[in-house]
């Protein structure tokens, strides 16, 4: 059995799929290029067949991606599977990554079919994904509830059909640890040729055990983990990347195996997706939160300066956080800011993109006096949601706001190229801000979620605003930065609303 454990992850395709949190083809870019940055063997980009856009996108990673794998989900269609051939096509490396439910219910309720066309179908969707490529992976969905000989005879069959990694998915997050684990074995155990493929493993957290479920299919046999950077994903999310790749590292003594990640890259990467999704990470949260590797009790500080293993299982240093993360001011130059954003693995592909998060810093530089990697991050999201040739933008806004006074706000919109103005009051700046703005685009959203965090500690914080509006169904997130929260609040449901007029349908894998 191998020693090494690959790293499938699907951020770009499952993580894509929480509400609010779908990517342009610039931001999937990002994230992708952070991903192979950090090593990940296997980049799930998306499932092409969905929407133009996600071909789109899918395409576009398979021509960028060098140094990893790049896979595409397909039902076991014809047409899926030849449109994701077809979107993994420039990819020095590929993966069509197909699936089949196999749960009764599933079967039964869903696919309307008998257990011996579940067969028939997965094996003819295989041999189709293997006239493309020779990496070919198959899922049986729902196999946490499947009955284990029935799973046993449909990973036969399709290993014999050229499937060289067979993915286990607890799709409900139903399963427990021990009986996910042992599930995992007897698989092994019981399939004839199982010694022909990866077995792989993909929980979800419904019950908050999808790490759990994970780490115990690894002790029993599984060498890949599909998960996602946050846990990010439907309803409770994903097992998440860095919880797997760190519990492996750290225990050793438990596991017989372990990843080739620059886990150094980790920190990074979470603060990418968080602030592309418009997700915040909770300060409590294991490996990337901020509070993870802080100490307030005395105890615990004074043991951790006698002895850093006294409290600390791992180095901080070792998932990408450091003490002094103050790297920049305003006499720093284009090269200095070019080379530090290369470090945090974030490179245009667009030279006015640079000029455009350089020409922010310099703003920002002069309104704070001190620069982090959080500020970097933020204005690099900020500047090239301006590069791009969106329909609405920012023209020029004022807020007021006295006690005892109906606060007031003025905005001016350009919309297509044409400058539009408009005048709002409402309970306090935002209100009247997004009322001046509704009142110019009239775009019938229904706001669901405001949220304001502050990037960096201290009054001059740049706010970072998520908004999530509704339209007519369609979940959207917007996000915006700035010094002034109000005026990222703008930014924020004005980048929402730019997303809602692109108007881009998408077909959930599963329906």
């Amino acid at each position: 059995m191998s020693d090494k454990l690959y790293i499938f992850d699907t951020t770009l395709r499952d993580g894509e799929q929480s509400p609010g949190a779908s990517m342009t083809r610039e931001e999937k870019m990002r994230i992708a290029k952070a991903l192979e940055h950090m090593r990940v063997d296997v980049i799930e980009a998306g499932f092409p067949v969905a929407s133009p856009g996600d071909f789109e996108s899918v395409s576009s990673v398979a021509g960028s991606i060098r140094d990893s794998v790049v896979c595409g989900l397909a039902r076991a269609l014809d047409k899926d599977i030849d449109t994701a051939a077809e979107a993994l096509k420039a990819a020095p490396a590929f993966r069509i990554h197909t699936f089949l439910a196999t749960s009764p219910i599933h079967m039964r309720e869903k696919l309307r079919m008998e257990p011996d066309q579940v067969v028939e179908q997965a094996v003819r969707a295989v041999k189709r994904a293997r006239n493309y490529t020779d990496n070919v992976e198959f899922s049986p969905e729902d196999a946490g509830r499947s009955d284990p000989e029935f799973l046993c005879r449909v990973l036969e069959n399709v290993i014999d059909a050229g499937a060289n990694t067979v993915n286990i998915p607890d799709t409900v997050g139903y399963n427990m640890p021990l009986q996910f684990g042992e599930l995992i074995r007897y698989l092994i155990e019981n399939t004839p040729n199982s010694d022909k493929a990866v077995f792989s493993v993909h929980c979800h957290n419904d019950l908050g055990l999808a790490v759990a479920n994970s780490l115990s299919a690894v002790v029993n046999g599984a060498r890949q983990v599909e998960c996602t950077i946050n846990g990010l994903g439907e309803r409770a999310g994903n097992a998440a990347l860095e919880e797997v790749v760190m519990a492996v590292r750290t225990r050793q003594d438990i596991f017989p195996c372990d990843t080739t990640l620059d886990t150094t890259q980790i920190v990074n990467c979470s603060k990418l997706v968080s602030n592309i999704t418009g997700f915040p990470v909770q300060p409590n949260k294991s490996i990337v939160g901020a509070n993870a590797f802080a100490h307030e009790s005395g105890i615990h500080q004074d043991g951790v300066l006698k002895s850093r293993e006294t409290y600390e299982i791992m180095r901080a240093e070792d998932v990408g956080w450091h003490n002094n993360r103050m790297v920049l001011g305003k006499h720093s130059g284009r090269n200095a800011f070019k080379a530090r954003l290369a470090e945090m693995g974030i490179v245009f592909d667009k030279e006015e993109e640079l000029n455009a998060a350089f020409s922010r810093f310099k703003d920002l530089a002069d309104k704070k006096h001190e620069i982090y990697d959080e500020d970097l991050s933020a204005l690099v999201a900020d500047a090239i949601h301006n590069a791009q040739q969106e329909r609405i933008n920012l023209i020029s806004m004022r807020a007021y706001s006295e006690t005892g006074e109906m606060p007031t706000a003025s905005v001016t919109l350009s919309i297509d190229g044409e400058e539009k103005h408009a005048d709002a009051s409402g309970g306090g700046p935002v209100d009247a801000t997004f009322k001046a703005i509704e009142a110019i685009v009239n775009s019938g959203c229904d706001l669901q979620l405001y949220s304001v965090n502050n990037i960096t500690t201290g009054t001059d914080s740049q706010g970072e605003v998520t908004v999530r509006v509704d339209k007519n169904g369609r979940v959207i997130n917007g996000q915006g930065a700035d010094t002034d929260i109000v005026v990222a609040s703008a930014k924020a449901y004005i980048n929402a609303l730019n997303k809602v007029m692109e108007n881009c349908e998408r077909t959930h894998p599963q329906v």
